[in-house]
């Protein structure tokens, strides 16, 4: 046993990554790997399974469970963001530094990636058989969507945009506020993995119906990149006039309403009481160091 522990101490030694980002970004990965794997496993079971082994609210269930146990894995060490527009707020608010974010953007698409190639060569064969021979974007037995998400038919591109503007802004929100050490009615550290799930839940079953509730660029790109290397082809990126741009940009926009409905209404006036606690705390502080100073001087002089 002790060479057996030796060996693996040798093994993690040299595996060890020194560089912190590098680790941070790893970490950002594998959390965005599971959220997606999860995710958009139960879509897969839901569509190829023709409903029978699925439906709408379990597949809402698996992406706010697939955030938390995301976040549980990754949180320890990057923050578990999951998703570049939650980057993107950090950085505006100043949290985070602007460095970071590319590489994320990166790296957490990159998890997206493997985390729908996980589901992809789980469901291959099943996949090929529902689309009978062939693997189809939009229309009947259309399978792109289990990955990326794509309009209804009524959905215009404006209004598409307008749908994930409004649901990333709930989404961002709704993480400062769970987030925010100054907010009182904030959960006990911890928690927030959970209630950051409960988010994307109740994102889910109320704003899902247009397109899918993408909200997270990294989500719907990382997939989306998967099913045209994988035999969807171009198409994935050119339907519905080009499509695939909303759900990249729209959430940063989003995230930027979030960010200020959020700080204008309840962070900048809890910054500001925060602010004024510590002046008066540090003003009874001289006044403290002043009488003790007056003291010292009385004794001396007595």
């Amino acid at each position: 046993m002790s060479r057996q522990n030796e060996v693996l101490q040798k093994l993690a030694a040299a595996l060890q990554i020194q560089h912190l980002l590098l680790r941070q970004a790893l970490a950002e990965c594998l959390g965005t790997l599971i959220l997606v794997m999860f995710g958009c496993g139960a879509v897969a079971q839901w569509v190829l399974s023709g409903a029978s082994h699925g439906t709408f609210l379990s597949v809402n269930f698996a992406f706010g469970c697939g955030a938390t146990l995301g976040i549980l894995v990754s949180g320890g060490i990057s923050g578990g963001h999951l998703n570049p527009a939650v980057t993107f707020t950090l950085c505006v608010l100043g949290r985070e530094p602007w460095r970071k974010f590319p590489l994320f953007f990166v790296f957490q698409t990159l998890g997206a990636f493997l985390g729908a190639a996980i589901i992809y060569c789980m469901y291959f064969e099943a996949l090929w058989d529902f689309g009978d021979g062939e693997l189809v974007v939009v229309g009947r037995n259309a399978t792109a969507g289990i990955f990326a998400t794509y309009p209804s038919q009524h959905l215009s591109l404006f209004h598409g945009a307008v749908d994930q503007v409004i649901g990333s802004a709930a989404l961002i929100l709704c993480v400062l506020a769970i987030v925010d050490p100054l907010n009182k009615a904030a959960l006990p550290r911890g928690l927030e993995a959970f209630t950051v799930g409960l988010v994307v839940l109740v994102v889910g079953l109320s704003m899902g119906f247009n397109c899918g509730y993408a909200v997270n660029p990294a989500r719907d790109l990382g997939p989306r990149i998967l099913t045209a290397l994988a035999g969807w082809g171009r198409e994935v990126f050119t339907v519905n006039s080009y499509w695939f741009l909303v759900p990249i940009c729209a959430p940063f926009l989003g995230a930027l309403v979030g960010v200020m409905m959020y700080q204008l209404m309840i962070g900048y006036h809890l910054e500001g009481e925060e602010l004024q606690q510590k002046k008066q705390e540090g003003t009874e502080e001289e006044v403290e160091e002043r009488l003790k100073l007056s003291c010292v001087s009385w004794n001396e002089e007595a």
